[in-house]
């Protein structure tokens, strides 16, 4: 099972990088023991703390047809926002 997806680079997850917290997407089903071990491995530091959030899967596309409008619901992901040790980083531009 490929836990970790991709790292999410936004405004926002990249103002965290500062503070030691690093935004990935991963799989929905893993849990953060899982996430933790994978991105450690991965990335060599030392995790110590895993927060998950689930979002998506509202209504989003409107498509207007000839049977009427057609709505579709937008796709479910979870992120994970884990924050390094002190003293450590992850140079997500050039490792993944």
């Amino acid at each position: 099972m490929n836990i970790i997806r991709k790292p999410i680079i936004t405004e926002k997850a990249t103002a965290g990088n500062e503070t030691g917290r690093f935004t990935f997407e991963v799989d929905r089903k893993a849990n953060k023991l899982e996430i933790k071990k994978a991105i450690e491995k991965m990335y060599g530091v030392n995790i110590t703390d895993v927060r998950t959030q689930i979002y998506g899967g509202g209504k989003s596309s409107v498509k207007f047809t000839n049977k009427g409008v057609v709505e579709a619901p937008s796709r479910i992901r979870k992120k994970a926002i884990v924050t390094v040790a002190t003293g450590e980083t992850i140079d997500l531009f050039n490792n993944f």
